[in-house]
């Protein structure tokens, strides 16, 4: 029986500008299409939030594989792994991946997530002896309307999951109604039947906005949201660290801090008069969304995207999830051409990140907003016989 040749050694590094004409012929070899132009390969290897790797044999690239860090989270993304048609069954491709992983794990990050196509079974076989697992699929992701499975696997810090909620996610479709967006994913996780689209996202804004931002349309306030969501019918515990107007702090006209104290009065005194509107003035804390979640509730809750985009804007965000290490939420805002909205749903947040990124502005403002369907109060009701 004659004994498989050996191949030769294979070494990993990070790619280069120099490497630019083999990684386009790479692609060119491994894709038919939804290709890596040459352009898009250059920012790549230039880009600070990527891992991006070669794999070299006898002095010549042989492959690369491309991972995208999302920032302010512990989520990664395998972006794209291609291996010239040779060096298959040399092992090359899950060498790769663990390189790529240990890489990713070194920048902090605790998931890593892909896609691959349905129909490409080898690949998604690689991608399961590598410890991946599929959490759902796409329709029609790929430019031939092919599916893709969604596969993700903890790279380090492995944890137990103490409250999980399966949320649907929704993207804003506004740059100012993310805490409608936040507010409807936590509605529809509590009940199925609740409307999901822009007509319905419109319509909550109209009834919490604040009027005013710093610039441009006023996102919304956490007792306008509570008040959305106990007219939809579900009871709404808000906590915020403050009795002073919110938002302010940014607002440099006299006349639109008027304006905002002006509704942030006229929301005290509606949530006063909705029993079924609770509301705490006190500091929030990591384990008052733990007891909330623990207890049914879903939640909402505002961040500033300073660690996500460098912008220290407030932004709202539904709660999916917390563990020993992370809270999970889902981002409603998938603005950037680098995210799927794979990259949006589930995020894995640190503890101590979560804690920085839960307050904002100067005055450190700290809101959400916990909410559950009502029960019916049969007392309210007269009962007839037949």
């Amino acid at each position: 029986m004659n004994a498989k040749p050996e191949l030769p050694p294979i070494i990993f590094r990070r790619a280069t500008l120099d490497d630019l004409d083999i990684l386009e012929q790479i692609e060119n070899r491994c894709f038919e299409g939804d290709r890596l132009h040459r352009r898009s390969l250059r920012n790549w290897i230039k880009a600070p939030h990527g891992e991006f790797l070669v794999a070299v044999s006898e002095n010549q690239v042989v492959g690369y594989g491309l991972v995208w860090c999302h920032k302010g989270t512990r989520l990664a993304r395998l972006y794209s792994l291609a291996l010239l048609p040779e060096m298959r069954g040399s092992g090359a491709a899950a060498r790769l991946m663990s390189e790529l992983e240990s890489a990713t794990a070194g920048r902090g990050y605790l998931f890593m997530r892909l896609e691959v196509a349905k129909s490409n079974q080898a690949a998604a076989a690689l991608y399961r002896r590598c410890g991946y697992r599929v959490f759902g699929e796409y329709h029609d992701y790929y430019e031939d309307h092919s599916d893709a499975l969604r596969m993700q696997k903890t790279i380090q810090y492995l944890s137990i999951d103490k409250t999980q909620r399966l949320t649907p996610w929704y993207q804003q479709t506004t740059p100012f109604t993310c805490g409608p967006a936040a507010l409807m994913m936590a509605m529809a996780s509590l009940d199925e039947t609740q409307v999901v689209d822009q007509k319905e996202e419109l319509d909550i804004w109209r009834q919490a906005t604040t009027v005013f931002m710093t610039t441009g349309h006023g996102g919304c306030h956490p007792l306008g949201l509570a008040l959305a969501a106990s007219q939809r019918g579900f009871r709404a515990e808000v906590l915020i660290n403050t009795r002073g107007p919110l938002f302010v702090d940014g607002v440099r006209s006299a006349h639109k801090k008027e304006v905002l104290a002006v509704v942030h009065q006229q929301f005290v005194e509606k949530t006063d008069r909705d029993e079924h509107i609770r509301v705490i003035y006190e500091e929030l804390d990591q384990q008052r969304i733990s007891d909330w979640l623990q207890e049914g509730y879903a939640v909402i809750i505002l961040i500033s995207t300073f660690r996500l985009d460098g912008k220290k804007a407030p932004h709202w965000v539904a709660v999916t999830g917390i563990d020993e290490r992370c809270f999970y939420v889902h981002d409603p805002d998938a603005e950037d051409i680098s995210q799927l909205a794979i990259d949006n749903q589930y995020l894995p947040i640190t503890r101590q990140d979560f804690d920085k990124m839960s307050a904002f502005g100067s005055g450190r403002l700290r809101t959400a907003v916990a909410i559950r369907k009502r029960e019916l109060n049969i007392d309210k009701y007269t009962a007839y016989p037949l």
